[in-house]
């Protein structure tokens, strides 16, 4: 590893996703170097396996929940910087190049994350009528002299969560030890971007698709939204910014596109 490269990818694994070795083989393929180690809550043999066949360090996580994954994972990095793979997600191989060079050139960055694209059915979709809209919301962000201002990310996340999960990358030195919060399955990332919104530091954009994330039907994004978990929590997330009315109206459209994660 580079020595200069102060950067860990944490994959979060759980059960046996088919899709675990093709995220860490980008994850090994990036230009930049980084370590690479896996954290699971469902510990299994599949999974052992694959770690002990990279070479890559592998921890258990006793304790259940999405928002709890998260925070083992990001306490287990041990450098300054931390990406949350997603097991079923890709890396371009620029990711973390990119990454870095956006957190160099800024004064005191918390997270940065990319445009990203989707795998659907084996294929990549640069562009759907969800992605053009995830976009829009983030063009303030193109913006380097706006990544520091705390109301223009927070009109951004007023209207929903543009930010793909897997494609954020947090400099811990600038951020709390806990960074999600217990009791989410669908938000927790929506909920953490808007605690972070209200502290002093950037939000870093890069413009650039170098995230693949994948779409199928054993997604836990998936699962979430058949047992309508997510709307309660879309609507608990909107009422951090707007009164009753408007968080239900917001709530409702919001729910409409639930169905752009689903095949």
């Amino acid at each position: 590893m580079n020595k200069k490269i102060n950067h860990t990818f944490v994959i979060c694994a759980y059960k046996e996703s088919p899709y675990l070795k093709d995220c860490i083989e980008s994850l090994f393929a990036q230009t930049v170097s980084s370590k690479i180690m896996i954290i699971t809550s469902t510990p299994n043999k599949y999974i052992e396996q694959i770690a002990e066949q990279y070479k890559i360090p592998y921890y258990i996580n006793t304790k259940q929940g999405i928002a709890n994954d998260w925070n083992f994972a990001y306490r287990m990095a041990d450098t300054a910087y931390v990406t949350l793979a997603h097991q079923d997600d890709i890396y371009a191989k620029d990711y973390l190049k990119e990454i870095l060079r956006g957190m160099k050139h800024s004064r005191n960055p918390m997270i940065a994350f990319t445009d990203y694209c989707e795998i659907r059915n084996e294929k990549l979709q640069q562009s759907n009528k969800m992605l053009k809209i995830k976009r829009i919301m983030l063009l303030p962000l193109i913006f380097s002299k706006l990544h520091s201002s705390i109301f223009v990310r927070r009109r951004i996340l007023s209207f929903g969560c543009p930010i793909c999960c897997p494609s954020v990358t947090f400099h811990k030195n600038n951020l709390p030890e806990q960074i999600f919060r217990e009791g989410y399955r669908s938000d927790a990332d929506w909920q953490a971007w808007e605690a972070l919104s209200r502290r002093k530091g950037e939000f870093i954009y890069i413009n650039k698709p170098l995230t693949h994330h994948r779409i199928h039907e054993e997604s836990t994004t998936t699962a979430i939204i058949g047992d309508n978990i997510r709307s309660k929590e879309d609507y608990e997330m909107f009422r951090r910014f707007w009164p009753t009315l408007i968080a239900k109206c917001l709530t409702r459209l919001y729910s409409k596109s639930e169905q752009s994660n689903t095949l």
